[in-house]
């Protein structure tokens, strides 16, 4: 299993940056099931006008981090470029009889969200300059947690499927597991965990332009019920390095659900269930 990604800063802190970029880059390799072995390092940096401190601040972030993983790093790739990027390419290890994808969701299974959402939306206001210190460092805290140990709850349990929440949104992934499972998936917008003050940044209009094009590609596929713009653009909001979506059969949910909060995953929470066989279609209730 090998998958790559990397993206411009959205923290002002190099380390943190970097750290950010490595748990992000982890997740495509967790939501499988795989174990992260090697990395690649990928960055792009203006080192003829920057302080190449920041480039060492940066990589010490995601070294650190994928040390944490448990990874290798075994090198990497650098360009001269005016704008700051940074990602890994990281390859994993999985039995092929364990390989989890987001195709198995089955009806009766419920569907469990290992992180709070809304990194998007507290991103754009860290760029506006509106966060306080205490949700930014919270903000900082979600995205670098690796989701290293929801892979390791959820292959001791057993579940038919999982999905990453990532630059598609909550609803743009669910949809994604919905479709390619052929399944329609019923999600309860009032349980899905979100951090602090996203509802507060969203209702004054902070949400990131990437989250109205998530809303505007799903919105045929979605039934919104009762839901308001607001939710609409939490629910769709592009999350870096968001938790797990995992789809577990409704006897084991319990036990996965304990399991993940008495081993640190606190956020853990039930948002949904999977309701009947279908075209693949989301239902808020």
């Amino acid at each position: 299993m090998q998958s790559v990604d990397f993206f411009t800063p959205i923290v002002d802190d190099p380390y943190d940056f970097g750290q950010i970029a490595a748990s992000n880059s982890l997740s495509d390799i967790y939501a499988v099931g795989a174990t992260p072995i090697l990395a690649l390092n990928i960055v792009c940096f203006p080192i003829k006008e920057m302080d190449k401190v920041i480039l060492r601040d940066i990589l010490k972030g995601g070294a650190d981090k994928l040390a944490e993983a448990g990874v290798l790093i075994i090198g990497g790739h650098s360009v001269e470029d005016p704008e700051i990027k940074y990602g890994v390419a990281v390859t994993g290890v999985v039995h092929p009889e364990k390989f989890i994808t987001n195709k198995g969701a089955k009806v009766g299974d419920m569907l469990i969200l290992t992180k709070p959402i809304g990194t998007g939306i507290l991103s754009t206001a860290l760029k506006g300059k509106l966060l306080d210190e205490k949700t930014q460092k919270l903000l900082v805290q979600t995205m670098t947690e690796l989701n290293k140990t929801a892979c390791q709850v959820m292959l001791e349990v057993g579940v038919n499927g999982c999905t990453d929440i990532t630059g598609f949104g909550l609803l743009g992934h669910a949809l994604e597991m919905a479709k390619g499972s052929k399944v329609n998936i019923k999600i309860y917008k009032d349980k899905v965990p979100l951090l602090p003050r996203v509802l507060e940044f969203a209702s004054m209009g902070i949400v990131p332009a990437g989250g109205r094009r998530n809303a505007n590609y799903c919105s045929k596929d979605v039934d919104r019920g009762n839901a308001d713009a607001i939710t609409m653009d939490i629910l769709s909001d592009p999350q870096t390095s968001g938790g797990l979506l995992i789809s577990v059969p409704p006897h084991k949910a319990s036990l996965l659900l304990d399991q993940l909060k008495s081993r640190g995953v606190f956020s853990a929470s039930i948002i949904g269930e999977v309701i009947e066989e279908g075209r693949g279609k989301i239902i808020l209730v």
